[in-house]
């Protein structure tokens, strides 16, 4: 890394008026720059909460209060104001008299916010300075006596009063040979300064006054000098909630790279030759999807895949590196895949993380038997500090997470190691996808490993009625509705996009963005890089934004016609059995179509009516027709419904308006793998074999889908987690990967006991039982179907049509025995269908069945020639004189004409 060249002292100067009025220093000492995170200038004299909402520039609404009284907006440069029921406002520098306003429209955002008083500043008032300092909201008596006193949440007022801000096109640091330029949006800052390091650990050597653009809130520095290489950090004063008037140190929301631990940002061009690898310009990314219905998807954990590969150098092992090893096990493992027919590697997050440790994180090496609880003690206890987490803990959305590079205390080598990872498997023809976490942040307010509240109190996350931060998803939920909150996350998916050549985008919970952000960010991305980028996501319906309680979500039910994926819950439930949430008896008793139901029940099932074995196909079929809301089917009862008609707990079971607009799974990162939970729900007497059998029939049914095929990773080795159901921060033990195919990691301790002790008494038994632990030839039969799988889904267009048109006058569901599900596609005049005709037949019964159909009579039908893994195969037949197709137990078979 280059040292930069040390040009004169720059000073911080030039804080404005309100920051003097507060009486704190307006020159702060270079050693501010070194620390504290953060100094208390002025201490906040009371506290309250922030119960109005402010609808726009000059209008707010307070609900459920009186509407008698006088209503004040009082303001104060520091956090002095102290209103006391039953005494005068004081320790404010002035009040605006606010008026009733009578007018009911307001953004569609605010229609959640309750009735009452509605208020107004009045035209011509300038409310920038005052949103600077302290803002509160007071009801007198015609005393001027305090009768009740609130902040107002202020997002609404700022994405007014800033909003050119949003066309600001280089917010962060832009850096060249001759000087960088810094740009922060602080619209609330009284004073901004930048600190600059000459590395990731020595005393900061310069800082920076930044002058502030009043229209858009936007503080900028332009430093002199070849800086490139070094690192910096903002110092911010801002009035905050609970502190008063704090000095922050904080560093970029936009930050491109750090050093260890994210203790300060990197400067750099991203564009510039030193932080490209060999070869880096000339490696195109694989052409092998056209449309979202191409893709065919493997998810990964970055250090799950390499962590516990002996093939790979130790020094790569779990790291971004390891992808270059070609000769290693796990890149032939995904060579192999990419031959068959993969075509997308879609990586847990690889932003920056706040909750690895990047320096002296340890790796626990648990001992114990098959169900002993001190392997998940052991690895409990370090589970903060060790080097594993899935990584939804989002710290800085557009910077690489260092715990996966070489040397997390440089800047670069975090770029240059990101972006060979990417190019290593673009050689390989595959593409790489991303998960993102833009729905929450790790921390808010002023706790250290806050960004964003650091900068903007208040404005970047969603608040609930008394102001405080919504949790609904898991975490500190940020408020993608505001202005430069969905900025932020469009600008950071355009940088991966463009500078890392990032091909597709998994969102995580993206049903808490709004729709309309999503599309936007659809348009900017495909615009930035010249051709489509696939999004899907996570698109649950649930929190505060539930029902579009705050706008029209990027959820299931609301993305219709957008050509945006969401991953359908239909199918995976209905072939797994019960639901995510299940626990207890639950877990084994409700039996899915592959793994049990009606047709080999469990102790604990029971006798099922044959009734339920056919609404679980009806639901299988929901998915193979890629949950389609217009698709018509034929549901066991005899009755033909369109899917939107069909019910799944309480809602349509078709919801999409274009095939690509389903990701269709059996198993992810999130719950237990399918092996897991087919352990609960298969019969204990149930051999390995055909445990292997049943799990690739899931994967085979994925495979048939209509829409975009997702495979978690390890699930053709028959992955499993020893039952874990919620991995996140299970350490390498629970969720090893084993690509020389001799294990499974089955029944080596009780899951972590904090998400699975209460099932304790039905997993030890389980754990225990030496005949659920698969042989090397049970894996090795798993992952030569799977890549047969992928290999018939390359094959032809017909499982991946574009269009539900193309759908409905294509796929044709045929009349089958309740176990199996038969299905013909039509390939006549279809680009790329390879096949005039191809029929599929999944059997999960435990004997085989014959399905004859008339309409199939005289087809010159033969076994589809990329299935030869499985011998059983061999044994299925067609008979053209009566139409009749015999399908072996526990199997899915491709015939093709």
């Amino acid at each position: 890394m280059s040292i930069y060249k040390r040009p004169a002292r720059l000073l911080f100067a030039g804080a404005c008026a309100l920051a003097a009025a507060a009486g704190h220093a307006a020159e702060p000492d270079l050693k501010a720059c070194d620390g504290p995170f953060q100094t208390v200038l002025q201490p906040a004299t009371d506290k309250f909460e922030a119960r109005a909402v402010w609808l726009d520039e000059r209008r707010m609404r307070w609900p459920a209060v009186p509407a008698d009284g006088q209503f004040k907006l009082y303001h104060a440069a520091s956090a002095g104001i102290i209103a006391r029921p039953g005494a005068p406002v004081s320790g404010h520098d002035g009040a605006i008299a606010l008026q009733v306003d009578h007018a009911n429209a307001a953004a569609p955002r605010f229609a959640y916010v309750g009735a009452g008083i509605q208020l107004a500043v009045a035209p011509g008032v300038d409310m920038r300075p005052l949103h600077r300092g302290q803002l509160l909201l007071v009801r007198e008596d015609a005393g001027g006596r305090v009768l009740s006193a609130t902040r107002i949440q202020a997002a609404g007022a700022l994405d007014r009063l800033y909003a050119a801000a949003a066309d600001t096109p280089d917010l962060g640091v832009t850096a060249t040979d001759t000087g960088a330029t810094f740009k922060v949006w602080a619209p609330t800052a009284q004073a901004a300064a930048v600190c600059l390091y000459d590395s990731g650990s020595s005393r900061a050597r310069a800082i920076a006054a930044m002058q502030r653009d009043d229209a858009t809130g936007v503080w900028r520095a332009a430093v002199a000098g070849d800086i490139g290489g070094g690192y910096y950090t903002y110092l911010v004063d801002v009035v905050t909630a609970n502190d008063g008037l704090v000095r922050n140190l904080v560093t970029d929301p936009y930050s491109i790279s750090l050093t260890t631990d994210s203790k300060r940002s990197y400067i750099a061009d991203l564009a510039a030759p030193g932080l490209k690898p060999p070869g880096w310009d000339a490696t195109p990314a694989p052409q092998k999807v056209r449309g979202l219905t191409d893709m065919l998807v493997y998810e990964l954990h970055v250090r799950d895949f390499s962590i516990n590969d002996a093939s790979v150098p130790a020094a790569h092992r779990g790291k971004y590196a390891a992808f270059g090893d070609t000769a290693s096990n796990g890149m032939r493992h995904l060579a192999a895949l990419s031959r068959a027919g993969l075509t997308d590697i879609h990586l847990l997050p690889i932003y920056d993380i706040a909750s690895i440790p990047e320096r002296g994180c340890s790796t626990p090496r648990p001992v114990g038997g098959a169900d002993a609880e001190a392997q998940q003690a052991l690895v409990m206890a370090g589970a903060d500090s060790d080097c594993f987490n899935w990584g939804y803990d989002p710290f800085h959305y557009s910077a690489p997470e260092g715990s996966y590079a070489s040397d997390a205390a440089d800047g670069k080598r975090r770029v240059l190691e990101l972006r060979a990872m990417v190019a290593s498997l673009h050689k390989l023809g595959l593409r790489v996808g991303m998960d993102v976490v833009y729905n929450h942040t790790y921390r808010s307010g002023q706790h250290e490993r806050s960004v964003l509240d650091r900068i903007v109190p208040g404005y970047y996350h969603r608040l609930d009625a008394a102001g405080a931060v919504a949790q609904s998803t898991c975490c500190d939920n940020t408020a993608t509705e505001n202005t430069m909150m969905a900025k932020l996350m469009t600008d950071s998916v355009v940088l991966w996009a463009t500078h890392y050549k990032i091909d597709s985008f998994r969102f995580d919970l993206m049903g808490h963005q709004p729709r309309s952000v999503m599309e936007e960010l659809q348009r900017r991305v495909d615009a930035a890089v010249g051709h489509p980028v696939q999004l899907i996501g996570e698109g649950w319906n649930f929190g505060e934004v539930e029902n579009g309680a705050r706008f029209v979500q990027a959820s299931q039910l609301s993305l219709g016609g957008s050509g945006i994926g969401t991953f359908s819950d239909r199918g995976r439930d209905a072939l797994r059995g019960g639901s995510a949430g299940d626990s207890g008896e639950l877990l084994i008793s409700q039996q899915g179509f592959i793994n049990g139901l009606v047709t080999d029940p469990n102790a604990l099932a029971g006798a099922r009516p044959h009734s339920d074995l056919q609404r679980a196909a009806d639901l299988v079929k929901v998915g193979l027709a890629g949950s389609l809301r217009g698709f018509r089917l034929r549901t066991g009862d005899g009755n033909v419904k369109a899917l939107t008609d069909i019910d799944y707990n309480g809602q349509p079971a078709g919801y999409a308006v274009a095939p690509g607009e389903a990701v269709n799974y059996v198993e992810n990162h999130d719950n237990q793998t399918l092996y897991d939970i087919d352990a609960f729900k298969l019969p204990r007497a149930t051999s390995t074999a055909e445990r292997a059998r049943v799990q690739m029939l899931g994967a085979a049914v994925v495979a048939f889908s209509q829409g975009v095929a997702y495979y978690h990773a390890g699930i053709d080795t028959l992955r499993s987690k020893s039952l874990d159901r919620n991995s996140f921060n299970s350490g390498d033990w629970f969720n090893r990967i084993d690509w020389t195919y001799r294990t499974n990691y089955f029944g080596t301790g009780a899951p972590p006991a904090e998400d699975n002790g209460k099932d304790y008494n039905l997993i030890a038994p389980l754990l225990r039982d030496a005949r659920l632990r698969p042989t090397p030839a049970d894996i090795a039969f798993a992952r030569d179907v799977f890549r047969d799988l992928l290999a018939v889904r390359a094959s032809s267009t017909l499982f991946r049509m574009r269009t539900a048109e193309d759908v409905q006058q294509r796929l044709h569901f045929l009349p089958s025995p309740a176990p199996v599900i038969a299905a013909r596609i039509d390939g006549d005049g279809y680009a790329g269908a390879g096949f005039k005709k191809l029929a599929y037949f999944v059997n999960v019964d435990k004997v085989a069945h014959t399905v004859a159909v008339d309409s199939e009579k005289a087809r010159r039908y033969r076994l589809h020639p990329a299935q030869r893994a499985d011998v059983r195969i061999r044994q299925a037949r067609f008979d053209s004189d009566s139409g009749s197709f015999v399908i072996p137990a526990r199997t899915a078979v491709v015939f093709v004409e």
